[in-house]
């Protein structure tokens, strides 16, 4: 039998789990270390982040700063700049990465899979032709090849300068 060992993922299984009130996604742009937050880009009114918990290396996440649960009631000025930041997420993630595909999309609301349905983001999920396997199917289980803060690096590099 074979034995994966992806140390790292302890953090997160011993992390402390956020009251069910709170805002993650409000409290990542005030960091003032980007890089202890995994955030890779600022926007005027969304931003690019990694996601903590992804589904594959790379996996990012389009949030806008101010919270809204559909994207009714985002305002024109920020569904326009999510979309473009879609497509500057995925351009980081093609140069950083050369994906083969990405799956691109939102999850809004609870019965849809958001983990934080008050505050709703865009997920940006690289594809790699062969990267599934039987471990997400059989043992619940993703393996990842790279840890958060290795991939941040590689992603910045690909990312425009800051204003």
């Amino acid at each position: 039998m074979n034995h994966l060992h992806p140390y790292w993922r302890i953090s997160y299984v011993e992390a402390p789990k956020p009251a069910a009130s709170a805002d993650i996604f409000a409290d990542i742009p005030k960091a003032t270390d980007d890089k202890s937050v995994h955030l890779l880009h600022r926007g005027a009114t969304a931003y690019i982040v990694l996601n903590r918990f992804p589904y594959t290396a790379g996996h990012l996440l389009v949030v806008p700063y101010r919270s809204a649960a559909v994207l009714a009631d985002l305002l024109p000025a920020e569904r326009a700049e999510m979309m473009d930041l879609l497509v500057l997420g995925q351009k980081i993630l093609t140069d950083a990465l050369r994906p083969d595909g990405f799956n691109v999309g939102f999850n809004i609301g609870s019965a849809a899979g958001a983990g934080i349905p008050k505050h709703l983001h865009a997920h940006i999920v690289p594809r790699w032709s062969g990267d599934n396997n039987f471990m997400p199917v059989l043992a619940d289980t993703r393996i990842l090849l790279e840890s958060l803060d290795s991939i941040w690096e590689r992603l910045r590099t690909f990312c425009p300068e800051k204003p």
